[in-house]
């Protein structure tokens, strides 16, 4: 008994120890920008925290703020969450038959080396400035998932399969308790790592393709009147966006997979 309450008091206190340093380190950036604006000391170059801060909370008091949020988070999360779905199948097909690999390699190559500002431009004579985030995002994040997942079912270890199939273990149940469980920490990490990439790529479609009521126009017009609090406070709520949708995804995602794989 004694022995479980000083483990737990170990696990508190590395946790605090591990939260108070994060804490701190992101003070000290603040304290460092803090210091830079007030040696610089003009506002229109580089707002101070304080100033942003202000800002920001003036924001959050208006329907405006929140229906641009409302906005472009609607449209980036579809578009992750989209191309989440299509990667896995595109890579559950590819490993299946290898000409789906062999027709979707360059298709993925193409994704992964163009530059976000070309695919901007060039959607933009297709695709509605209102939908180009969606589009984006989802093209971002494709190659990411799939090549993960691909990666994944690969590294499968062969030595469960086996005995799956001596056992006649169904494939259902060779999907949630073998296949699910060695492909996670790949799409976790492909998550983690696409949804930052999501998030810059279809505020980037907004600013370019500036459509009306988004975050994308709140950060053009803030550059184009120079209202650098505003143009800070925007990129701040970007994110914190991006980081607490983040932390709920990859949580929601542990936590189904635990359900899955208790029943």
């Amino acid at each position: 008994m004694m022995h479980s309450i000083t483990r737990d008091n170990t696990i508190k206190g590395s946790r605090i120890k591990y939260y108070g340093i994060r804490i701190l380190a992101v003070l000290f950036w603040i304290a460092v920008w803090q210091i830079a604006s007030i040696c610089l000391g003009q506002e229109i170059l580089l707002a101070s925290p304080v100033s942003v801060i202000r800002k920001l909370a003036e924001l959050i008091f208006t329907a405006d703020f929140w229906q641009s949020v409302g906005f472009s988070f609607g449209r980036i999360i579809f578009g992750f969450l989209t191309a989440i779905i299509l990667g896995i199948l595109s890579a559950v097909c590819a490993c299946r038959f290898s000409f789906v690999e062999v027709i979707l390699n360059p298709l993925i190559n193409v994704m992964k080396s163009t530059p976000v500002a070309s695919f901007i431009i060039l959607c933009l004579v297709w695709i509605p400035s209102r939908n180009l985030s969606v589009f984006i995002s989802f093209v971002m994040v494709l190659p990411v998932i799939y090549t993960n997942i691909l990666e994944g079912i690969r590294h499968t270890d062969d030595q469960l399969l086996e005995m799956a199939s001596v056992f006649r273990v169904s494939p259902v149940k060779k999907i949630l308790y073998i296949y699910l469980s060695q492909i996670l920490p790949y799409l976790l990490t492909a998550c983690r790592l696409s949804l930052g990439m999501c998030w810059k790529a279809g505020v980037a479609a907004e600013v370019i393709g500036v459509p009306k009521g988004s975050i994308g126009e709140k950060l053009y017009n803030a550059k184009i009147y120079l209202n650098t609090p505003d143009l800070f406070a925007w990129t701040i709520v970007i994110i914190l966006i991006s980081f607490v949708f983040e932390k709920c995804f990859l949580a929601v995602l542990k936590k189904a997979v635990r359900l899955i794989e208790s029943h």
